[in-house]
C-alpha cells in the first residue's frame, strides 16, 4: 500500500482529476484538490511558523570586554556572536568621534535595510542622560550607534573582522549573523552594554 496521495490524471468521464490516497484511488474535481493541497500545505508548516515565534528575542545583552552579544528570551540564551566594537572600546562614549561603543540600558529604535553595512538596527543612544553629560562637556554626544554586519561587498571577510576592532563605536557581527538578529530582533528591544 502506497502512502500520501499521487496524482493519476484527468478522469474521463468528469472535469477534475483522479488521485490515490493511502493506495485508494480518489476521484476529485480539480478546484477540491488544489484546495486539499493548499490545506496540506499550510498545515504542515505551523510547527515552523512556531518555531520562529518561539524565538524572538526580548533583551539583547552585550559584553564589551568579552566581545560577545547575546540574543535572550527570558533567561534563555538563543544565539550568542563574537562582535567587533569601535576602535577604542574601553570605556562610555561621550562624543562624537570617540569611537566608543556606548555602555549602559537603551533599546533598538529603527531598522534599516538598506544601510551601507548589511542591513543594520540602531540602538537609542544618545539618551537624556548622555545628552545632559555631552552638554556639560560642551561637545556632541555622537549618534547612529548601530548593530551591523560586514560593510557591503565585504561580507566574505565573514569572521576575520574579529581581529581587530574596526567600527566607529558601533557593534559589528558577520553578515548571516546579522540575519539572525534582524529576523529575531524587533524595534523596541531593550539593549544592555555592559563594560
Amino acid at each position: 500500500m502506497e502512502c500520501g496521495f499521487e496524482y493519476v490524471g484527468p478522469s474521463r468521464t468528469e472535469r477534475g482529476a483522479r488521485i490515490r490516497i493511502l493506495g485508494f484511488r480518489v476521484r476529485r474535481p480539480m478546484p477540491a484538490l488544489i484546495h486539499q493541497c493548499v490545506l496540506i500545505a499550510t498545515l504542515s508548516f505551523l510547527p515552523l511558523l512556531d518555531s520562529f515565534a518561539a524565538e524572538t528575542v526580548d533583551q539583547i545583552f552585550i559584553e564589551k570586554a568579552e566581545r560577545r552579544m547575546t540574543l535572550l528570551s527570558g533567561d534563555e540564551a538563543l544565539h550568542t556572536f563574537s562582535i567587533s566594537l569601535g576602535g577604542a572600546p574601553v570605556g562610555h562614549k561621550v562624543q562624537e568621534g570617540d569611537q566608543k561603543t556606548p555602555e549602559g540600558d537603551y533599546s533598538i529604535d529603527l531598522k534599516n535595510p538598506t544601510s551601507s553595512f548589511y542591513r543594520s538596527i540602531r540602538i537609542s543612544y544618545p539618551n537624556d542622560e548622555d545628552k545632559a553629560h555631552a552638554e556639560s562637556l560642551g561637545v556632541e554626544p555622537g549618534g547612529l550607534i548601530m548593530i551591523h554586519g560586514m560593510k557591503n561587498g565585504f561580507g566574505w571577510l565573514g569572521a576575520l573582522h574579529l581581529w581587530l576592532d574596526w567600527t566607529d563605536g558601533c557593534v559589528a557581527v558577520t553578515d548571516d549573523e546579522m540575519d539572525v538578529v534582524w529576523e529575531t530582533v524587533d524595534v523596541g528591544t531593550p539593549v544592555r552594554i555592559k563594560p
